[in-house]
């Protein structure tokens, strides 16, 4: 054989063993990541399985640690009026207050010094019912509580963050001298999305294989030429 089929023959072998180490450590590359993904996706669909909801005999205080704040006279408690309590006092500062004017009533709305640390918003109203029992159903699904002890014509409106709750909880039948005359739940934007980051980080890691699947699969090609 001569030298220039020599030096021919060895660039081909190059070439050859460059590709085949190529597609090994890509093969293997990608196979990692995969595993990855498919660790971390178990991982969560466990904890989403398991998440273990409250027992079903939690209650709810007034001026406990769920309470987020107070309107005084709940009145009038029409369903866009006592929206507009909650999200008003989303926007108090710890331990803040100020007033709500509708027409001639002026409610007094108070925000407990409980830090819940940045509130979803605004609240919309969802479900409103009567009795100590609340259904809220899986953790996430409601966002705020809103319960008025009174009659038609005052009587004060409790408000509790419960976004971090699920099942069924009861709330007083009783306070601030009144009897409970009903209670009302409501939703807000990213209040219940317990996966959402872990979501975002799968879905950036399924696209980093695609990239770099793409990535190692032009590079095979250009060698080949």
């Amino acid at each position: 054989m001569s030298k220039n089929h020599q030096s021919v023959a060895q660039v081909m072998l190059f070439y050859s063993f460059n590709m085949k180490t190529s597609a090994i450590l890509t093969s293997k590359f990608v196979l990692l990541l995969a595993v990855g993904c498919t660790v971390i996706f178990a991982s969560v669909s466990n904890v989403s399985a398991n998440r273990i909801p409250l027992p079903q005999s939690i209650s709810l205080a007034i001026g406990d640690q769920h309470e987020l704040g107070r309107a005084i006279p709940p009145v009038p408690e029409g369903d866009a009026d006592i929206t507009q309590y909650v999200n008003f006092m989303i926007g108090l500062s710890l331990g803040g207050s100020g007033q709500v004017i509708i027409g001639p009533h002026t409610i007094v709305v108070s925000r407990s010094m409980n830090d819940f640390g940045p509130l979803p918003s605004p609240a919309t109203l969802a479900q409103r019912g009567t009795g100590t029992t609340v259904p809220l159903g899986t953790q996430g699904t409601f966002t705020y509580l809103f319960a008025h002890y009174g009659g038609p014509g005052g009587g004060t409106g409790e408000v509790w963050y419960v976004g971090d709750l699920s099942g069924s909880i009861s709330i007083p039948g009783t306070a601030f001298g009144h009897d409970l005359s009903g209670w009302a739940l409501f939703t807000a934007p990213n209040g219940g999305v317990p996966d959402g980051g872990v979501t975002a980080m799968l879905l950036g890691m399924a696209l980093g294989v695609l990239g770099v699947v793409r990535r190692f699969g032009g590079g095979r090609g250009r060698n080949c030429h």
